[in-house]
């Protein structure tokens, strides 16, 4: 199977009444009339009344926007009308032998008893690699696929040119089928130092898979890759929700009722 790449088209309206050639012309001109006055008198080509038709178009985002802004509670309908909208990103390179996909995957919070939200389970970045079918043509149905947690992160960001690193994953580790599944990902650099190879080697006994998958990152493609990994690495761990909770008119009230929530502090001794 092969992986085909599209993009949605635009669809724009168009309106034949609404250009000028559509709209009938006159002219007009003043004449004498009853009572010593002047009088319009007009002449030319008959026209007939034009209808107008009040068009406008209407963005769900936008309406999504201005519910938010106030504060409308009606948006958790059934169908999704109204629904925070939901954006899907990745980001890939495409080679010879094989194509590599990056995606985000958020973190998981569990509610409390007070009403708060804690972290539970941070986010990861999902690596999948596809070995090529054909001239750029992949075939995603022989993916592998392998998740690097936020330590792993930290170490791919911080990789020197000329500098190597490898990460083992079973994913069964501490089950019945520990060590049936090995995934090892090196990060290694090419030859001559214009970038890295991402290797990825798979041993699935229970499916009889051995397969290894490797694809050449060029230094740009390393630096845009680490470049949205320092972008999105507080997302992962949940910063992101703890500023935007932030209420500056709370914050004193919070502490003052709570000075030794989260450990002592440093100033406080």
């Amino acid at each position: 199977m092969s992986q085909l790449l599209s993009s949605p088209l635009m669809a724009a309206s168009y309106n034949p009444f609404a250009s000028p050639r559509f709209l009938s012309s006159s002219s007009s001109v003043l004449v004498p009339g009853g009572g010593g006055g002047l009088a319009v008198k007009r002449h030319g080509l008959a026209s007939k009344p034009v209808r107008k038709l009040n068009l406008s178009v209407k963005s769900r985002q936008t309406d999504y926007f201005e519910k938010q802004r106030f504060g409308d509670s009606s948006s958790s309908s059934q169908n999704g009308e109204g629904a925070p909208a939901r954006f899907y990103v990745g980001h890939s390179i495409y080679k010879g032998k094989a194509a590599l996909t990056v995606e985000p995957r958020a973190p998981e919070f569990v509610s409390l008893d007070s009403g708060a939200f804690k972290l539970s389970k941070d986010g990861f970045l999902l690596l999948q690699f596809a070995p090529a079918a054909g001239v750029r043509q992949y075939d995603w149905s022989k993916k592998q696929v392998f998740s690097l947690s936020v330590s792993e992160i930290g170490t791919l960001v911080s990789l020197g040119p000329r500098e190597s690193c490898e990460f083992f994953h079973d994913p069964n580790k501490g089950k019945s089928d520990e060590g049936k599944v090995r995934k090892v990902l090196k990060v290694e650099p090419l030859p001559d130092g214009s970038g890295h190879f991402f290797n990825l080697s798979v041993q699935n006994k229970l499916l009889n898979v051995d397969e290894s998958i490797y694809i050449p990152i060029t230094r740009a493609e390393f630096t845009v890759l680490v470049s949205a990994f320092n972008f999105v690495l507080p997302y992962l761990i949940g910063w992101h929700a703890f500023a935007n909770s932030i209420k500056p008119e709370e914050t004193n009230r919070t502490n003052n009722a709570s000075p030794n929530y989260g450990g002592d502090y440093e100033w406080n001794r």
